[in-house]
């Protein structure tokens, strides 16, 4: 019998900037393996799952368009990562790790404008 192969519902790609920066690469990078793993398959379970909702992904309320992948980390961590859908995408516009239970202004607004940013 031949063998199904599964293909990706929504297909992860990463924000690049105009300059040619690749926040959420360089974040990943900057992190422990264990954790690059860890937030690699909860994208990955988004990328062939979608549309998935609580607990791994849930769209961002008073932020039309804009999504997060939630993610445990060890040690108790928890990580973000900001997502848009845009050509049939998921475009990973910021990753942080959330040291509180309001999520941060500022990290809203990154991932807002890079949203706004995509052509």
């Amino acid at each position: 019998m031949p063998r199904m192969v599964e293909h990706k519902r929504l297909p992860a790609r990463l924000f690049e900037s105009q300059s040619g920066r690749v926040p959420v690469r360089e974040w990943l990078l900057a992190m422990e393996a264990e954790d690059r793993k860890t937030i690699g398959e909860d994208i990955c379970t988004a990328e062939f799952g979608w549309p998935v909702g609580i607990p791994l992904c849930r769209a961002l309320k008073g932020h039309i368009g804009l999504w997060e992948i939630r993610s445990n980390l060890s040690g108790g961590r928890i990580s973000r990562v900001f997502f848009c859908i845009h050509d049939g995408a998921m475009v990973l516009l910021h990753g942080f790790i959330k040291k509180s239970q309001k999520t941060p202004t500022r990290e809203l607004e990154t991932a807002n404008q890079r949203m706004r940013g995509l052509k």
